[in-house]
């Protein structure tokens, strides 16, 4: 029979530490009240020994369990393996992730990402109440989704990605999404486009509609008026996609179909821009010199796009750090007042416009 080597212990720690076997614990469960540098000779002696901390009992002093959820709720998806596959490959969620990772990792805390539909909302509320995570990152984006209440009445720390639609007492990060679309616009009128249209993303998204809002706002302002040689249309031409490649081409080919004389075209998600390039140079218009085309994202899809896309960045990753570290600050302080941020997008020129 082989003998396994004993696991190192809390008291061999404290032993090569010098200290007591308490300040270990205090040490390991990230108490504010050890001095710098005993917590450096703890944190040797940890290394020293290999000592590996026990989870689980940590986990009952300190009432935590070092992980928190990133909630992706999608409640109106009726193609559950199309919901998955939108999540597995939008660059946005992977940016939330990686930008949320990062801001976790220095406080020991690990991400779990948790996808949701209407179908399976009430077992995320159940696995919440659990006590499986200490606070919630939610991704809500249709503005009738009831997750966010729900999660707020659990009393569970929570931030959200977006401005709530209703008076919900919650923090939440965003980007002004009315100005970036004014970005698009401007950029638009002064490559002198004055046949201007926008592919939009669906309506029942808070994002959506302002991107749709901020858009036509601009071009009727005294400002673009300014910038324009001649009157613009009173109507700014608009198709719904879906943020999905495939419902930008469709949304593309309904626009040209109708109004062939398009020069300037805003569309509100990279994904979309790319298979909108793909319709507008099917029809033999090039780009940019017959048709310009802006995005809204700058995600990787931006790089890929022939030619690349000019496009108006929302700092995604960072904004998922500040989603992180707004959460941490209500974990660390219960009953901490809500409080929104709001970051300003920046138009990335490139070759589409």
């Amino acid at each position: 029979m082989i003998s396994r080597p004993r696991q190192p212990t809390m008291d061999q720690v404290a032993e090569v530490a010098g200290v007591s076997r308490a300040t270990v614990s205090r040490v390991i469960n990230n108490a504010a009240s050890v001095a710098p540098s005993i917590r450096e000779a703890v944190q040797r002696a940890i290394t020293a020994t290999g000592y590996v901390p026990n989870v689980a009992a940590r986990s009952l002093v300190t009432r935590r369990s070092n992980s928190v959820a990133l909630v992706i709720s999608e409640p109106d998806r009726p193609d559950d393996h199309s919901f998955l596959n939108r999540i597995f490959t939008d660059p946005y969620f992977g940016r939330v992730t990686a930008g949320a990772t990062g801001a976790l990792r220095p406080h020991d805390v690990h991400l779990v990402v948790v996808p949701t539909d209407a179908a399976d909302q009430h077992q995320v509320i159940r696995y919440l109440r659990q006590g499986h995570v200490d606070g919630v990152l939610l991704i809500s984006s249709n503005e009738h989704d009831p997750l966010p209440a729900q999660v707020h009445a659990l009393g569970i720390p929570a931030v959200l990605s977006s401005r709530p639609s209703g008076p919900l007492p919650v923090s939440y990060v965003d980007v002004d999404q009315r100005a970036g679309a004014a970005l698009a616009a401007a950029h638009l009128l002064s490559r002198g486009c004055r046949e201007l249209a926008t592919i939009n993303g669906p309506l029942d998204i808070p994002a959506g509609q302002e991107r749709l809002d901020g858009f036509r706002s601009y071009l009727g302002q005294s400002s673009a008026l300014s910038i324009a040689s001649n009157a613009l249309p009173r109507h700014v031409p608009a198709v719904t996609g879906d943020f999905t490649r495939a419902g930008g081409e469709a949304a593309a080919r309904a626009l040209l179909e109708a109004h062939p004389a398009i020069d300037g075209l805003f569309v509100a998600s990279d994904l979309m821009a790319e298979g909108a390039l793909r319709a507008v140079q099917d029809r033999g218009r090039r780009v940019p010199q017959d048709v310009a085309v802006v995005g809204f994202d700058d995600s990787s899809v931006a790089l890929e796009c022939r030619p690349p896309l000019t496009t108006v960045r929302q700092p995604v990753e960072e904004m998922a750090a500040e989603m992180a570290e707004l959460l941490m600050a209500h974990i660390d302080m219960p009953g901490r007042s809500p409080r929104s941020v709001i970051f300003q997008p920046t138009l990335v020129l490139r070759e589409s416009a």
